[in-house]
């Protein structure tokens, strides 16, 4: 797939990538991918690719100009260097990172793990302080991220917060805080286990105010717990990524830096 999708004709001949076309639709969505949110890893597949790379430009001018890319104010007086207001849901400083080894990596826009570490830090804190009140949020629950919840899907973040805590939000954020995110894996297994864990893992989400718990396992919130644990763990799945020579060329035609570009 890597080599086969023509990362450069899906900027439609602009400095910026584009999500949707199909060949039913064509453009209709004509969406950009643009702004601090998931998608870091496809501008940097993207630099990647040997056979139909994008520019520097295309990540600059299209990924990083945007309003909602460079952040800089303090929440709970943690400064938070990109983003939404409070950081947007969790999964932002997941899905990009479970290859793309975020320690020490840095484009001058920000430092990657000081960045998802701010983040983590803000969403348990928006969490502690509860300002909705609802039931069960605390220092060992915490966690807001998109997942099902009680009236469907929702991207739950501290400016969507609808009672309901995802347990992979805390359990993805290994890597960031450890001991926070271990004190959440106790009280959801030890505590609410009985609830709340089943043979696929934990529930996708739950809610104490609602008296709520998902019914569904989905691997796309399943699947990062495991990565990001064994990355706090080892380092595997980052050392493997990183020393991949076409990431290595695309990082750095992007402007990255990182002790794995280090000869």
């Amino acid at each position: 797939m890597w080599e086969g999708i023509e990362w450069d004709w899906f900027t439609q001949n602009q400095n910026v990538l584009y999500w949707h076309w199909s060949p039913n639709n064509g453009w209709s969505m004509n969406h950009q991918i643009k702004g601090w949110n998931e998608c870091l890893m496809t501008y940097v597949l993207a630099a990647a690719s040997p056979k139909n790379s994008i520019s520097r430009r295309v990540y600059d001018d299209g990924f990083a100009n945007n309003n909602t890319f460079f952040n800089g104010k303090k929440y709970f007086d943690i400064t938070l260097p990109l983003g939404f207001e409070y950081g947007g849901p969790l999964f932002f400083s997941h899905y990009s990172f479970l290859g793309l080894d975020p320690r020490g990596l840095n484009d001058g826009k920000a430092d990657y793990f000081e960045q998802n570490k701010a983040h983590t830090l803000i969403n348990r804190a928006y969490c502690i302080e509860n300002p909705e009140g609802y039931k069960g949020y605390g220092a060992n629950s915490w966690g807001l991220t998109a997942s099902d919840s009680w009236q469907g899907y929702a991207a739950h973040s501290p400016t969507e917060d609808l009672g309901v805590i995802t347990p992979t939000a805390a359990l993805s954020s290994f890597p960031y805080t450890p001991e926070y995110s271990m004190q959440a894996l106790r009280h959801f297994y030890e505590d609410k286990g009985d609830q709340i864990w089943t043979e696929y893992g934990f529930a996708d989400a739950f809610s104490d105010q609602h008296n709520w718990v998902a019914k569904s396992h989905l691997a796309i919130d399943q699947g990062p717990i495991i990565v990001m644990i064994e990355n706090y763990r080892s380092g595997l799945l980052w050392k493997l990524f990183m020393s991949n020579p076409d990431v290595k060329t695309g990082l750095t035609k992007l402007g990255f830096k990182s002790p794995a570009l280090t000869p």
